[in-house]
């Protein structure tokens, strides 16, 4: 195992990957300002629903954020040139962390994607054939790589698409429920909408995404079935970026197919003028101390985030505990309406706050249906009386529907938010539970 994940390869695979990341990086940035995504989330709300723990991380004032995303996209290009790598890799991760953990509204798994992604590529030695920084410096010039550089990123692209499947399998999912909300609510085209917005398709859809999710990267590291997973996968992410709309990830999954294939496939289909390389044992292990102390604790974060939710009291899809960072994507839909009850503890006389006040009406929307967000909603109403030398206490009125189905109590109505405390780890118990039989549970 140690020489196999030790052996030198060709690193075809890791240039182009790099080439097609930063062309991408530049996409999403410069395309979230072109749509007016940067728009809509930093610069119309007067502040954001950061993680939290860190409502300290909030939009540069004024034109900033504009700025912020054009160096991004700058950075992404100068990944994508091989152009001071380790500089524009480095940078463009701690940006975009910051983005990332800026803002929940827009919450979006290939985001996360992208910062893992981004964050592995600041220690792999991309640049080394085929860009800029080895025209100025010719001595780091490299043909090959240890094979652990290939390898990481498909257990990652792996990880992803293993919990994508085993999330599916639930009642809204299985049943086409909330596969034919999704196709009714994106197709708007009617000659399309008689064939993919019907129950069967809906069925289909549902249950070619699981075998799609489950089988795709197996199927792919296999010569006699390679081509064929491949192009499913073009048909798949296609029909996602057509129908969802849901920019650049179908293309940077897609863009991950460089490390499925053999080294030498890539060198000789992007890099014809690259020497071949010859795969060889190697006589030292290249980047083991890096793969000990950082990627295989990366590797099993990675492994036990997905897996958090099923220690955590509570269905996942109703409580939200255990929802990001575990690669459950397009699986439900929250409807539902929240009203804040404000009583001054001093006289005991309820007060008045709107929320209209400092949320964008996107903003109250996904606000109203997620406990964490909810929960830092009442904080902010908190510290918005305390200004005015009140001390009040917040009681919330939350009652939600998952995919269409009975509204039900989101949030105990007695708890007063106000002093309750957010556990990150396990459940908190002012979210109200219930059984199969949408009896609450104590």
């Amino acid at each position: 195992m140690k020489r196999y994940l030790y052996r030198q390869i060709d690193n075809a695979p890791l240039v182009v990957f790099r080439i097609f990341f930063g062309f991408l990086l530049a996409c999403e940035t410069i395309g979230a300002i072109i749509t007016g995504w940067v728009r809509d989330n930093f610069i119309e709300p007067s502040f954001t629903f950061s993680h939290i723990g860190m409502d300290w991380l909030q939009p540069l004032p004024g034109m900033g954020m504009y700025i912020w995303f054009v160096v991004m996209g700058i950075l992404g290009l100068m990944v994508m040139a091989g152009y001071k790598y380790r500089f524009s890799i480095i940078a463009f991760t701690v940006l975009w962390a910051g983005v990332y953990f800026m803002q929940k509204t827009s919450y979006n798994n290939h985001y996360y994607l992208l910062l893992l992604i981004a964050l592995i590529m600041c220690f792999l030695p991309a640049n080394r054939f085929a860009s800029v920084d080895v025209k100025l410096n010719p001595a780091i010039k490299r043909y090959n790589m240890p094979a652990w550089c290939s390898l990481i990123m498909i257990a990652q692209v792996s990880i992803v698409y293993l919990f994508a499947s085993v999330a599916k399998f639930y009642p809204g999912w299985l049943n086409g429920t909330f596969v034919y909300g999704l196709l009714d609510q994106s197709v708007t085209i009617n000659g399309f909408r008689n064939v993919i917005v019907t129950r069967p398709f809906a069925l289909f859809i549902a249950y070619a995404g699981i075998a799609f999710d489950l089988l795709v990267v197996p199927l792919m590291l296999f010569k006699r079935t390679r081509t064929l997973a491949f192009i499913a996968s073009i048909i798949f992410h296609i029909f996602n970026s057509i129908t969802l709309q849901i920019g650049i990830f179908p293309f940077f999954a897609l863009s991950f197919a460089v490390f499925l294939y053999p080294p030498e496939t890539i060198r000789s289909l992007f890099l014809q003028r690259k020497p071949r390389v010859i795969i060889a044992p190697s006589a030292t292990f290249e980047g083991q101390t890096l793969m000990r102390y950082f990627f295989i604790p990366y590797l099993i974060v990675q492994l036990a985030l997905p897996l958090r939710h099923y220690f955590i009291k509570g269905d996942v899809l109703w409580t939200e505990e255990g929802h990001r960072l575990s690669w459950r994507m397009m699986l439900r839909t929250r409807n539902g309406h929240t009203q804040f009850n404000i009583i001054d503890k001093k006289t005991g006389n309820p007060v008045y706050y709107s929320p209209d006040r400092e949320m964008t009406a996107k903003q109250q929307n996904v606000m109203v249906t997620r406990p964490d967000m909810i929960w830092q909603t009442a904080q902010r109403i908190k510290k918005y009386f305390a200004t005015q030398g009140k001390d009040v206490a917040v009681y919330a009125d939350s009652h939600i529907s998952i995919n269409h189905g009975p509204y039900r109590t989101l949030i105990n109505p007695e708890t007063d938010l106000a002093t309750a405390k957010w556990d990150y780890f396990f459940h908190n118990e002012w979210i109200l539970l219930y059984d199969t039989n949408n009896n609450p549970v104590k």
